[in-house]
């Protein structure tokens, strides 16, 4: 499964680790690293449909189901289907 969020559509990205003494001798040992989303596995039921999905959602994507609310949130991402 790809680490990318279902809610924000986040994935990874690359980034170097660069100190200011780094910069300062403009030596560059540091290599590139890839960064991931904070990824968590949950189930979460729709009280609308009266199911349950499991999604792997990141911190972000939880916050964004909170407030906006499940149903709306799932519809707008495409994973569930009007009723």
């Amino acid at each position: 499964m790809k680490k990318i969020c279902a809610i924000t559509k986040k994935g990874s990205v690359i980034g170097g680790g660069y100190s200011n003494r780094t910069r300062a001798t403009k030596f560059n040992p540091t290599g590139k690293k890839r960064k991931y989303p904070n990824l968590q596995k949950k189930k979460i039921f729709i009280p609308e449909l009266n199911k349950t999905i499991n999604i792997e959602i990141s911190a972000r994507g939880m916050r964004t189901l909170k407030k906006r609310g499940t149903y709306a949130t799932l519809l707008k991402a495409g994973l569930i289907q009007a009723k």
